[in-house]
């Protein structure tokens, strides 16, 4: 496949690889996590004074009118970085929606501060018993005079605690697990009757757990029809998907470049361990996997945008499944390679170690999207 750039794509990676290499040295990224937001917020102006976190969105709306492609050259590279700022939750995941089943006014309201990085969302679909199944939602929406009452948890929520709005799904209708009844919600981070336990996650980025005590929302803070936001949730995901297996790939590259790296300059017996045939059959492997997995990523990019389609949901899930399995493998391969020091606190390696192992947790581990693989086939 002849998978070419135009000039403006090239343009783009340049912009955001330049800008994570100047402003996001390893030094500087464990300032960022010990700090009180978890992450940039300079860096994070930087994202939208270049324009860039107007890129996911449609040109109509302010935005830049970036493609699944334009989302993969970003994540790329912010995940080469290991960039702490939730862009794939906010500006891709929440924004999507928001653009998806948002009214006329929502988002002219909404979206112009969003696109400049003045706002920040966040996604709370998850809960402790759903497991990645978006229907597996308790958390409720009672019907009150002049809007509705959220009650019910929130799990993991990323960026969540930084957000300045939540989109927030709740059943309107029907029991635990119907396909129908579920509505999505923007909740107001300050909103009377929610609450937020924050804690940093394993590979770094803070999220939080959202308790939701009878939290009041108006008529307008409702996201399309009620009762039938299931099909939006599941092709936004598909979009965050595509854009999270690029992170992935940018953090893979990462790890081979500093496995290489070590191989050809920590020395035994005299000599670089880099010559021994053995490492480089498993320094081989390691980049036969990222061939495979930035191949797949690639397709996940270009379908990320098609109208839903089982097909599409086949490809989005094959490349999660491929590109989770590569993850882990060079994880696992890179820290073997290096000893001890892979490890360390102190290394970065240490770190892309855990984000390629916990990202395959995030939006459906490899087992979740294997089984939702094989019964699409079935359905084929």
């Amino acid at each position: 496949m002849d998978f070419q750039l135009t000039e403006e794509q090239q343009m783009l990676q340049d912009t955001v690889a330049r800008l994570v290499r100047d402003s996001y040295g390893f030094e500087q990224r464990e300032q960022f996590y010990r700090s009180e937001p978890g992450f940039s917020r300079e860096f994070w102006q930087q994202l939208g004074e270049l324009g860039l976190t107007g890129v996911p969105f449609a040109e109509a709306h302010g935005g830049f009118g970036g493609s699944g492609v334009d989302n993969l050259l970003i994540m790329t590279e912010l995940g080469r970085g290991l960039c702490l700022e939730p862009y794939l939750q906010s500006q891709i995941h929440a924004g999507g929606l928001l653009q998806q089943l948002g009214s006329v006014e929502q988002r002219e309201r909404l979206l112009p501060v969003l696109i400049s990085g003045e706002l920040q969302l966040a996604v709370a679909l998850e809960e402790p018993q759903s497991h990645y199944r978006l229907h597996d939602v308790q958390t409720r929406a009672v019907r009150v005079e002049g809007g509705w009452e959220l009650s019910g948890r929130k799990a993991v929520v990323i960026g969540g605690h930084s957000a300045g709005l939540l989109l927030v799904s709740a059943r309107t209708g029907g029991e635990a697990r119907d396909e129908q009844g579920i509505s999505l919600f923007l909740v107001d981070a300050r909103a009377s009757g929610l609450s937020r336990r924050v804690y940093p996650t394993i590979d770094g980025p803070k999220a939080c757990e959202l308790f939701l005590d009878r939290v009041p929302v108006g008529d307008g803070d409702l996201l399309g029809e009620p009762g039938q936001a299931l099909a939006a949730l599941r092709y936004q995901q598909g979009r965050a998907i595509a854009a999270q297996c690029a992170e992935v790939i940018g953090s893979m590259e990462e790890a081979c470049r500093l496995t290489l790296d070590y191989l050809k300059t920590r020395q035994q017996f005299g000599t670089p361990i880099g010559k021994f045939q053995a490492l480089q059959h498993r320094m081989v492997d390691m980049r036969t996997e990222l061939e495979l997995a930035t191949s797949m990523a690639i397709l996940a990019a270009c379908v990320a945008d098609e109208a839903d389609s089982e097909e599409r949901s086949r490809r989005l899930a094959a490349a999660k499944f491929i590109i989770v399995r590569a993850g882990r493998f060079i994880a696992e391969q890179a820290i073997q390679l290096h000893g001890g020091i892979g490890m360390t606190w102190e290394y970065s390696l240490a770190h892309h170690a855990k984000r390629l192992v916990m990202i395959g947790h995030q939006l459906g581990d490899d087992d979740h999207h294997l089984e939702a693989y094989a019964q699409l086939l079935k359905t084929a």
